[in-house]
């Protein structure tokens, strides 16, 4: 049940915020401050998922199985397993905190919901990893947290060759910053109006 589950969160990952953000657009209540602090938060997050996809590259956008050339020890990942991720919460809590919708439930709601699924979804992930890399993800792993990220990076060898691809990055990021951007217009548009 465990493995189907956690494979079923992976697979349709990139839709489970639909619903999230729908309530939080149909129930905005914009303030002057909730604009600016969750609007900053939100950013943040993308630009913390946008530096992860330059490192990791496109295979981050897969929706079958798991999979990766290589353990990724270079750029946000010295500092944190699961950059994407922790950038995703930092997102979604962001706009949250923008349009002020049902506040503080639906916020709530959506950062235990979306902890769970990465918690699962990252478990799913460590077993493959273990399974290809062996050793290098294990000391990956002892070094590097995996959802706080450490202010120190980690050093390692591979990270000479680990470069960030940024025309990759914005291509494969095109569809997450037009959904970040609709949804910034929209609420920009809902606090205007007000």
């Amino acid at each position: 049940m465990v493995p189907r589950l956690r494979q079923t969160l992976f697979q349709y990952r990139s839709y489970t915020p639909i619903p999230f953000l729908l309530a939080m657009v149909l129930f905005a209540q914009p303030t002057n401050w909730t604009m600016p602090v969750g609007g900053l938060v939100a950013v943040l997050g993308e630009m913390m998922r946008f530096w992860g996809v330059a490192y990791a590259g496109s295979l981050t956008r897969v929706t079958g199985g798991v999979g990766a050339p290589e353990v990724i020890v270079a750029g946000p990942f010295a500092h944190v397993r699961n950059p994407l991720y922790v950038g995703n919460i930092l997102m979604y809590t962001g706009i949250g905190w923008m349009a002020y919708a049902l506040f503080p439930w639906l916020v709530l709601g959506a950062f235990v919901y979306f902890t769970f699924q990465y918690v699962m979804i990252v478990a799913l992930e460590e077993e493959f990893l273990e399974r290809e890399f062996g050793a290098a993800y294990l000391e990956f792993k002892k070094n590097v947290p995996r959802f706080i990220p450490r202010l120190s990076p980690y050093r390692h060898a591979a990270q000479g060759h680990q470069r960030p691809r940024w025309g990759e990055a914005l291509k494969s990021e095109t569809r997450t910053l037009q959904a970040f951007g609709l949804v910034l217009v929209i609420l920009l548009a809902i606090w205007i109006g007000k």
